[in-house]
């Protein structure tokens, strides 16, 4: 489970689904179907650009540690105290 993917698909929906609109509009389809499509084909799409996205980020971010699985969520028993 990615959470940083979570965040950008409130950034990602709108953006795919209001740029395939504007697409459709831009091609003369001005009818629901072709609008409903449009949408929805954002909507399918948001996650998976979203997860990409935050790939990307994480690969781009040398202070990222891969290795943990709990995503720094459990302390580290042999770290020192601060």
């Amino acid at each position: 489970m990615d959470r940083l993917s979570f965040v950008l698909t409130l950034a990602t929906g709108p953006t795919l689904m209001g740029g395939f609109v504007i697409i459709v509009l831009s091609m003369g389809y001005y009818g629901w179907p072709a609008i409903a499509a449009a949408a929805g084909l954002g909507f399918v799409l948001t996650w998976p650009v979203a997860y990409i996205i935050s790939r990307w980020i994480k690969r781009e971010d040398p202070e990222f540690d891969h290795t943990q699985n709990d995503g720094g969520l459990i302390p580290d028993p042999t770290a020192p105290e601060v």
